[in-house]
């Protein structure tokens, strides 16, 4: 009975789920009775005026600035993740989206000049170890896959000035976009005023500096795109149109 009720459950966030068979009741009853705990931890909320019924919360959670955190419907943090939502507008988590352990996203770090925002799309998980900073605004769009250690750093350093120090030049912010549907690997780190196009993927360990089109492969460091992602079903129809055409080619 267990076993079908949490199936019934996980089968509304994702109906192509579908449980493994090596999976025992006694399996089933350790991930309820780790969510009922997760649950129960939100009841803090409660005394700060927010209640969210389908908010879990890992050991160790630190909020900053609750009052502009805005969560959807199954949002998961896990152990020891830290938001601190020191920003101009809201740190917002949409629905369905998991959070690793020890996970950080940051608006701002400093109250001299604030962040602008975080935005997390529907469907997205995030690995263990991230950090997401909002400086000059990150955006993370719907059904993204991330590994751990990723790291977006929508802001950078002035250094221009030989004769005065670094820390004291200031910063410059242009923001980060990630696109829907990317795959993106473990140790993957992001810069400032890059925009990463939808359905792409970017291998493990890259440094992307530079925006990327959509439907791209990328990887390296820096990172470059690799090759272009393409459904096999258009490419043969396309490329038979184009032998059509050409009476070299004896398809005429």
């Amino acid at each position: 009975m267990i076993k079908k009720i949490i199936i019934h459950i996980i089968k509304k966030k994702n109906p192509n789920f579908s449980l493994d068979p090596t999976v025992s009741s006694l399996m089933i009853l350790a991930l309820a009775w780790q969510k009922l705990i997760q649950k129960a931890r939100t009841w803090k909320l409660i005394f700060l005026g927010r209640w969210i019924p389908t908010l879990f919360l890992g050991s160790g959670i630190q909020f900053f600035n609750l009052s502009n955190i805005r969560f959807g419907k199954w949002v998961q943090l896990e152990d020891q993740v830290q938001v601190s939502a020191l920003s101009r507008q809201p740190v917002v988590f949409g629905n369905n989206v998991k959070i690793g352990a020890f996970s950080r996203i940051i608006a701002a770090t400093s109250f001299n000049q604030i962040g602008e925002f975080i935005r997390i799309g529907n469907n997205v998980g995030i690995g263990e170890f991230s950090y997401l900073g909002g400086g000059g605004g990150l955006k993370i769009g719907d059904d993204c896959i991330i590994g751990q250690y990723f790291s977006c750093h929508p802001e950078n350093h002035n250094f221009g000035k030989i004769n005065q120090l670094i820390r004291l030049q200031g910063v410059s912010r242009k923001g980060i976009q990630i696109g829907k549907n990317c795959w993106i690997g473990a140790k993957v780190t992001i810069l400032d005023g890059v925009k990463i196009g939808e359905n792409s993927v970017i291998a493990a360990g890259a440094v992307v500096n530079k925006n990327m089109p959509a439907n791209s492969v990328i990887g390296g460091v820096p990172a470059r795109i690799i090759k272009k992602i393409v459904d096999p079903e258009f490419s043969r129809s396309t490329l038979h149109s184009y032998l059509k055409r050409d009476c070299s080619v004896k398809v005429c």
